[in-house]
């Protein structure tokens, strides 16, 4: 019997084309003291039928089923609405069907979630011993992105063992992503919204070099890195708004200060409205967030302006060159003053073990 109860715990699994211990795996979590499962078929087809009829028929297992198969985010989201619907105070634990994880080790992330009903627990792999290298490179990868991107630091951001609580399920529901890197929305959303992260080491399991994965190194390598160059994206789409105004108005003014002036509230409006929505999600006060941006821009355009002077009065550089030389050396200090000073995280203001916030 567990030490700790399981009541209000469920767990959700996703699970495409899954192997043939996968029953098992779904069984012993019911005999671990899980009683609600959420088996989402995401459209494996019907070859993998027998699998999915053999788990439906213990009473703890409520089968989900997509006609086609939807993405590793979209089926986590479809268990995560039915345990909602079915309990609005569930406390979820999420784990892979490809074999990774054991069950006594989803077993200490859902009690690691109950003793801290407000965190996201993470189930964190070693890396230790044989261990594919798509897999260890992934990971370190990501994991030193993530430290630079949100301010994180995570030690292993592609884990499928997951506890999520209860209050962050609605926001995450909400998410677009539907692929790999909604696992990494959560991640990022986690310092949005001021929820705390604990970690769970748990053993490292690969099994035929994890051949049964569908994970695609490179396709879902480069979704996943897409969200975190969300912010380098708008970034640049900005600049070139604020380039070509700036460029457009000097060559017609000649005036240098008026130039930057004009360009820097175009660029502004855009990029603040773009990167407070789908960079930092942010839900924090937008006066005060909008009012932040713009001593960061006054900030910055005064610098880029005495960057430009001082490269093309001093160096001989060509003022347009020497603008894109100033903005660049200050793109990385830009980002960090947004994602810790004007869109820094809000304390939060409800218990998130609860969907109304009060405290057991």
């Amino acid at each position: 019997m567990p030490d700790i109860p399981l009541h209000g715990v469920a767990a959700v699994i996703p699970a495409y084309k899954p192997g043939p211990d996968f029953p098992g795996f779904v069984r012993q979590l019911a005999a671990r003291g899980f009683e609600r499962i959420f088996v989402v078929d995401d459209g494996s087809g019907p070859p993998f039928r027998p699998y999915f009829d053999d788990v439906s028929s213990l009473p703890q297992v409520l089968l989900l089923r997509h006609a086609v198969n939807l993405g590793k985010g979209a089926a986590l989201k479809t268990g995560f609405n039915a345990a909602l619907c079915e309990n609005s105070s569930a406390l979820i634990v999420t784990a892979d069907a490809d074999g990774q994880h054991h069950p006594d080790d989803v077993l200490a992330v859902a009690r690691k979630l109950v003793e801290n009903p407000t965190h996201l627990v993470l189930g964190v792999r070693r890396f230790e011993g044989d261990v594919p290298l798509r897999s260890r490179i992934g990971n370190d990868l990501t994991r030193v992105i993530m430290r630079a991107v949100a301010g994180q630091t995570i030690s292993d951001t592609q884990t499928g063992l997951r506890g999520v609580p209860t209050g962050f399920l609605p926001d995450l529901l909400r998410t677009a992503t539907r692929g790999y890197e909604f696992e990494l929305d959560m991640l990022m959303l986690c310092r949005t919204l001021g929820v705390r992260i604990s970690e769970v080491p748990i053993r490292t399991i690969y099994e035929n070099n994890n051949a049964s994965s569908h994970f695609n190194p490179l396709l879902d390598s480069m979704r996943i890195y897409f969200v975190l160059l969300r912010f380098a994206a708008i970034s640049t789409c900005s600049a070139v708004v604020d380039n070509v105004v700036f460029a457009a108005l000097f060559a017609s003014t000649g005036h240098i200060v008026l130039s930057q002036v004009v360009a820097r509230i175009a660029a502004m409006m855009l990029n603040f409205l773009l990167v407070r929505r789908m960079v930092f999600h942010s839900r924090g006060n937008g006066r005060r967030e909008f009012l932040g941006y713009v001593a960061l821009v006054a900030l910055s355009g005064s610098a880029s302006y005495g960057l430009i002077r001082l490269l093309h009065s001093q160096l001989g550089i060509g003022v347009i060159r020497a603008k894109l030389l100033a903005e660049g050396a200050l793109f990385l200090v830009n980002f960090l003053v947004q994602r810790d000073v004007v869109f820094a995280a809000q304390a939060p203001t409800q218990d998130c073990s609860s969907p109304t916030g009060n405290q057991a």
